[in-house]
């Protein structure tokens, strides 16, 4: 019998067809964005062009996987979901815009092409971010609200993940501990709130997107915290093991602005270690659902295999 800080093996139902899902929810998605969103030619139409050039840049839209994926665990539609799905995702293209700026993580490419600031220029980069942010509160308002989930919760669930304690919280932290070394305890904190926050906050909407359970809310949260964290282990892992042809982005940026990473600081083995048993724990939290979350547990073992 494994100890209990042995990882177990992760592994998701192999029946499960990940890519017709992930296809699915990638159409769902793209078309809730151009409907909710202005037009290109809509003035002022560089703002807008910028805005659609980063939103519909080729991105996985994980987050909007996730939330659908946790809608479905809970008995719901897809199609319900869909202005919260929308909202996370133009909450997490602004966060990446902001992120490519000189002034932050300076990078030229972002999912193999131009960052936004390298087509259109900081200003309306800037403004592109700003005008996402606000949108996303916007189609937020389109979900029709449930029994136990108002437009005040979602509005609550959305700000919360977005603000100074958590998004913007881990960005801080972050360019704040560049060049020195930090505890494991401070990395955690900065994953925590960089990454893990926005994909919690999508699952959890997700299953409100359902009217679903405060059990269920509750296993949510946990499979999200603990994934999210994977997510972003996998995502330092990768920064050093792969090309920049591969990631669609500068491979090597964390070590050149020095960075604090798992890899970094723990090593590439204790690392993959970390992420094997941070996505074990986001399969346990699972358990409650009985089987009826197939899709969570293919998206945590495919984002804990990922190579890009």
């Amino acid at each position: 019998m494994a100890s209990r800080n042995q990882a177990k093996p992760v592994s998701a139902p192999s029946s499960f067809d990940l890519g017709a899902f992930l296809d699915s929810c990638t159409t769902l998605v793209n078309r809730g964005l151009d409907r909710f969103l202005p037009k290109a030619s809509c003035k002022p139409a560089v703002l807008h062009q910028s805005m659609r050039y980063s939103l519909f840049a080729g991105g996985k839209r994980m987050r909007p996987a996730l939330c659908f994926a946790a809608a479905q665990a809970c008995g719901g539609q897809m199609e319900e979901a869909v202005p919260l799905a929308c909202a996370v995702e133009c909450i997490h293209t602004y966060s990446l815009i902001h992120d490519d700026l000189p002034a932050m993580d300076n990078d030229d490419f972002r999912r193999g092409k131009p960052t936004n600031h390298k087509v259109f220029g900081e200003a309306m980069a800037i403004l592109a971010g700003d005008a996402l942010l606000a949108q996303a509160f916007e189609i937020a308002t389109h979900a029709r609200g449930w029994p136990r989930y108002s437009h005040k919760d979602i509005t609550y669930e959305l700000a919360k993940a977005a603000g100074s304690l958590q998004l913007v919280a881990g960005q801080a932290a972050d360019l704040e501990a560049e060049g020195k070394r930090i505890a494991p305890a401070q990395l955690r904190y900065i994953h925590e709130r960089k990454t893990s926050a926005l994909l919690c906050c999508s699952v959890r909407l997700g299953g409100m997107s359902a009217n679903c359970t405060p059990a269920q809310l509750a296993a949510l949260t946990d499979f999200g915290y603990h994934v999210g964290l994977a997510f972003q282990v996998i995502d330092d892992i990768l920064d050093v093991t792969q090309s920049s042809e591969k990631l669609g982005k500068t491979a090597g940026k964390d070590i050149t602005a020095q960075k604090a990473t798992y890899p970094s600081i723990v090593g590439l083995e204790k690392s993959r270690q970390i992420a094997q048993r941070l996505t074990q724990r986001a399969f346990a939290a699972l358990k409650p659902f009985q089987g009826k979350a197939e899709a969570l547990e293919a998206l945590a073992e495919y984002l804990l295999k990922r190579d890009r």
